[in-house]
């Protein structure tokens, strides 16, 4: 009795079907994510990266360096990572055409499910949704002539609920502030803004990310 061999769409089919499993066994294996694990310098690098493609509504580089950020700096795995990044990539999306605090909070929905993802490798246990409500109120702060030192006093908030810190940690309220005045440096900069100043943005930032550094690792 003959035996029949596969034929060549078969074996196809077969390395196909291997590897498909593979891919997704490797994406979906757990990581030991760790929200403290972050380069100052490579955080500053790719959130520079992320403010340039908000800015310029490029909405699928916004979500590649998001993914990457949540990849590489923080440890995740790359279906959490997908999923993180593409929460993320949601709620700038429908924050960015609203023009009200009530209109705003459509994006709140995408930001409990970005910290609910980001929950999972924080040092302590924190309030998901708080930490969305205090992310969407400096968003909104920016629009309405706050100045950078008081909504940068909010991003510490988030940070601080997030590692699990004293918003009165004086490295914590350093990297808001410092993160705030970044943001307010891009926004004085507007439609002329230059190589130059991205420059400038990104070693403000990564002045932040050290001081933040200091304090999750303290």
């Amino acid at each position: 009795m003959s035996v029949r061999k596969p034929s060549l769409r078969h074996k196809v089919m077969l390395g196909t079907a291997a590897a498909a499993v593979l891919v997704a066994a490797y994406a979906g294996i757990p990581r030991h994510a760790d929200l403290r694990t972050f380069d100052p310098a490579e955080m500053a690098r790719l959130e520079t990266a992320m403010w340039r493609d908000y800015y310029d509504k490029r909405y699928a580089a916004l979500f590649y360096h998001l993914y990457a950020s949540t990849r590489t700096q923080f440890g995740f795995s790359p279906l959490t990572s997908l999923h993180i990044a593409l929460s993320a990539a949601e709620a700038a999306r429908t924050f960015q055409p609203t023009h009200s605090r009530q209109e705003a909070n459509a994006a709140l929905p995408a930001l409990v499910a970005y910290y609910r993802d980001f929950a999972t490798a924080a040092p302590v246990a924190f309030d998901v949704e708080e930490a969305a409500r205090f992310e969407l109120d400096w968003w909104q702060a920016r629009r309405e002539a706050v100045g950078p030192r008081d909504y940068g006093l909010t991003i510490a908030r988030v940070a601080a609920l997030t590692y699990g810190k004293s918003a009165d940690d004086a490295d914590i309220r350093q990297f808001g502030i410092a993160r705030a005045e970044a943001m307010a440096y891009r926004d004085a900069r507007g439609e002329g803004i230059t190589e130059a100043d991205w420059a400038a943005i990104a070693t403000q930032l990564a002045g932040a990310y050290r001081s933040l550094k200091v304090s999750v690792l303290r």
